[in-house]
């Protein structure tokens, strides 16, 4: 019998370093050929190892275009990264909490047409949103980029909402028998308890809008607006020669913000996950 557990666990470890080299082998190609010689990149694409080591294609990549080097890319992709994930957080949570917490009439309704909108695409309310966008006169900045992430996002409240219910009601109840008004129970009491979802939901929100490439390609027409996702489409040209060494050097560097937010928060990322759905 502990023969038959042995290897039910060796083949157990060994699928999931098979799944986990599957997963990782287009992250591993793409720093490695971060190192190969531009030219020689798409010939040698059934290599993993590059049988000439370069580090040119950092120098090249950071160069930019149109006078701007990466730096300013990655400056602005993390000024709309930031401020879009501030907005999100914050203001689902502030709404969760009216969801989770306050009974008023039409909740249920209200709630349920929000879930609805998870169903929505972006693809479906990118015609009307842009031309609303416009008539505002906000092409051309980061206002579409940021502003509307500030009215809350409908997967963050339902996770921000399902973490509160498992949050006994006696906390609200005593800290407003001690005077706390509803602003001040959410602020003192609610906000510090929901450090794990709202961790969780900063993590997804700034891995979505760093990622992003529609909607910055939408909005933003000036390469000292670009962010790194836009920036990067630009070293491929089909009509001509393609920078693909530099390319993936960039690309490498800007999966990287993301892998240290990740890990950094792993921890509450996981709590955040294994607690959310559980009703007290």
């Amino acid at each position: 019998m502990t023969q038959q557990k042995r290897a039910r666990k060796a083949l157990f470890h060994f699928t999931c370093v098979c799944v986990a080299v599957i997963m990782l082998y287009p992250l591993l190609w793409m720093l490695f050929s971060s190192f190969k010689v531009s030219s020689t990149v798409m010939r040698e694409a059934d290599k993993l190892l590059p049988t000439q080591w370069t580090v040119q294609n950092f120098i090249n990549g950071w160069k930019g275009f149109a006078g701007h080097s990466f730096g300013t890319f990655f400056r602005n992709s993390l000024l709309v990264a930031g401020l879009s994930t501030i907005g999100a957080v914050f203001s689902s949570v502030l709404i969760a909490y009216g969801f989770a917490r306050i009974k008023f009439r039409g909740s249920d309704f209200w709630f349920a047409c929000m879930m609805v909108t998870l169903m929505l695409p972006f693809q479906v309310i990118m015609v009307p949103q842009f031309l609303l966008f416009t008539k505002l006169g906000w092409t051309g900045t980061y206002l579409p980029l940021i502003v509307p992430f500030f009215c809350g996002q409908a997967f963050f409240i339902y996770m921000d909402v399902q973490f509160m219910r498992s949050i006994p009601k006696e906390l609200d109840e005593a800290a407003m028998i001690d005077g706390c008004s509803r602003f001040g129970v959410f602020w003192h009491i609610m906000l510090p308890l929901c450090v794990p979802v709202i961790c969780t939901s900063a993590i997804f929100s700034f891995i979505w809008r760093w990622e992003d490439f529609l909607g910055p390609f939408l909005y933003l027409n000036k390469p000292e607006l670009y962010t790194a996702s836009l920036a990067l489409k630009l070293f491929s040209d089909p009509s001509s020669s393609s920078d693909f060494g530099a390319m993936f050097a960039m690309a490498t560097l800007s999966v990287v913000p993301a892998c240290i937010l990740f890990v950094s928060f792993q921890k509450y990322l996981v709590e955040g996950i294994a607690t959310t759905g559980l009703k007290g």
